[in-house]
C-alpha cells in the first residue's frame, strides 16, 4: 500500500512541474487575460516613430518657418501702421480729433471750418492736430490708436467711450485721464455748432485741457 501511495507522489509532481513550465493557451484565453493591455502593430509604430536625425531635421524647419511667418506678420503690422492710417493734420501737438462720417475721407468742409475755428480759440492749428475719420481707420479701438498716436489729449466728437472700445466710460464734457492721455467725448459737430450750450460746455473743457 504504501507503494503504491509513493509512486503516485512520483507521478504527480512531474504532471505539475510540466503545466507550470510548458503551458499554452489558446487565443480566446489569451485576449481575455490581455484585453486592457496596449498592443501597438508594426504600422503603428513605424508612424510614431521617427528616426533622431529626422526629428532634427524636421524641428529646424520648423524653427525657420516660424521666423519667416513671424517676420511676415511684423512687416504687415509696420505697412498698415505707415500707409493706411489716413489722417487731417501735422500732428505736433499729439492732440487727436476722432470724428465719424461714411463715405467721406476726413470730414464735410463745414464741420471742418467749424473745428479749425474752435482749434483758433485754443491757439491750435490743423499743424498741431490730426483729425480721424474713424470709418475709414483700419482699426477703431482705444488700444490699436494710442500704440499708433501716441497722444496727450484726444477728443471723441459724436463717439462714446464704449464705441472707442475703451476698457472705462465717462460721460459727456467729463476731462477724464485714463493711460498716459486726456479724454474727452462730447456730441457730434452738428449738434455743437447749432448749440450755444454745448458750445459753451465744450469751451470750458478746452480751455482745462489746453490750458487757455
Amino acid at each position: 500500500m504504501q507503494h503504491k501511495e509513493t509512486k503516485k507522489r512520483r507521478f504527480i509532481i512531474p504532471i505539475i512541474t510540466m503545466s507550470l513550465n510548458h503551458i499554452q493557451l489558446n487565443s480566446s484565453l489569451v485576449t481575455s487575460l490581455y484585453r486592457n493591455s496596449l498592443i501597438e502593430t508594426d504600422n503603428v509604430i513605424a508612424k510614431n516613430e521617427k528616426k533622431p536625425a529626422d526629428t532634427a531635421n524636421e524641428r529646424d524647419e520648423i524653427k525657420k518657418n516660424d521666423s519667416l511667418t513671424s517676420n511676415q506678420v511684423i512687416t504687415l503690422s509696420a505697412e498698415i501702421k505707415s500707409a493706411e492710417w489716413k489722417y487731417l493734420g501735422d500732428y505736433k501737438k499729439n492732440c487727436l480729433l476722432i470724428v465719424h462720417y461714411d463715405d467721406i475721407t476726413y470730414l464735410p468742409d463745414k464741420q471742418l471750418n467749424f473745428l479749425t475755428s474752435i482749434l483758433g480759440a485754443c491757439k491750435l492749428s490743423l499743424a498741431d492736430v490730426a483729425i480721424l475719420n474713424l470709418s475709414n481707420a483700419p482699426s477703431s479701438s482705444h488700444k490699436s490708436l494710442s500704440e499708433k498716436f501716441r497722444p496727450k489729449a484726444t477728443i471723441l466728437f459724436g463717439i462714446s467711450p464704449a464705441e472707442f472700445e475703451m476698457p472705462v466710460n465717462f460721460p459727456e464734457f467729463q476731462v477724464q485721464p485714463f493711460n498716459q492721455c486726456t479724454f474727452l467725448h462730447t456730441p457730434s459737430l452738428e449738434k455743437l455748432e447749432s448749440d450755444k450750450i454745448l458750445k459753451s460746455k465744450l469751451w470750458v473743457c478746452l480751455r482745462k485741457i489746453f490750458d487757455v
